[in-house]
């Protein structure tokens, strides 16, 4: 039931010699009882971290030993085989994770709320449909860790609300990494946190010490941006141009006022 990174390393090429890396000797063990919040900018790695502790993508260097069992990613609907109806993937699913398929049937079939389309082949189901199967199939078995990538976001405002709190009762038993763009979610899901910045990896204790230093992160980059584009010189000619017609502007409404008491009665 733990999750041991091992000097993990993953790196992408990027044009010409240059490479980004979204882990770089990364070593961490995540023991169970927990949700643990991915922390990251765009692009920083969250859904790649996911990929390689599920196996779907290797580390360059380094590896992810998972022990007890592991979801496949929470909504993940690509599995699905389309000309399959809904009830129909659901039962495949049962069988091959070793579940009542009798159970999972039910139990999806209630959650998805998809109605008689349920019945219907997944080829004719729209994404947000799609969406709440898959999540249905993810909760109806139950795992030692839970992957999650922006999956509550599915649904209307009361699906959301079944969805979460159904995940948060099966954090009650099981584990989860939970990567999502939401900070209120994370902050109501999840109690520790990692941050990956720069192929680095901080594990924090608490989430909200987590969230805080992303949130710092996040403000200090757009004031190293705000600062750039001030000293931009097309941004100091565009605001110097700007100063020169709102000084137009004053001179022109100062004459016409001017020009308005010279000719009033009161002043003859």
């Amino acid at each position: 039931m733990t999750i041991i990174l091992k000097n993990l390393t993953k790196r992408f090429r990027l044009r010409g010699s240059n490479a980004k890396f979204v882990a770089r000797d990364v070593n961490l063990v995540l023991e169970p009882g927990q949700s643990v919040a991915i922390l990251g900018k765009n692009g920083a790695g969250k859904s790649t971290l996911l990929s390689m502790v599920s196996g779907k993508s290797l580390p360059d260097k380094g590896e992810v030993i998972t022990k007890g069992s592991l979801s496949w990613p929470v909504g993940f609907a690509g599995s699905f085989h389309p000309d399959l109806t809904g009830a129909q993937n659901a039962v495949f699913l049962a069988r091959l994770y070793g579940v009542d398929s009798t159970e999972m049937l039910h139990y999806v079939e209630s959650f998805a709320e998809l109605g008689d389309h349920f019945r219907e082949r997944v080829m004719t189901y729209s994404s947000g449909m799609r969406s709440r199967l898959a999540f249905g199939c993810s909760m109806a078995i139950k795992f030692d860790w839970y992957l999650v990538d922006e999956v509550t976001s599915v649904g209307d405002a009361s699906f959301k609300e079944k969805s979460m709190g159904v995940f948060r009762d099966r954090m009650k038993t099981s584990s989860a990494l939970f990567v999502s763009h939401s900070l209120t979610t994370v902050q109501r899901v999840c109690d520790t946190a990692i941050l990956i910045e720069n192929g680095t990896f901080t594990y924090f204790d608490k989430v909200r010490d987590g969230v805080s230093a992303y949130t710092e992160i996040v403000n200090a980059q757009q004031r190293a941006r705000q600062e750039a584009a001030r000293n931009n010189p097309v941004e100091i000619k565009r605001r110097k141009r700007e100063l020169r017609l709102e000084r137009k502007a004053a001179e022109r409404l100062e004459a016409t006022l001017t020009a308005q008491v010279a000719s009033s009665p009161s002043a003859k």
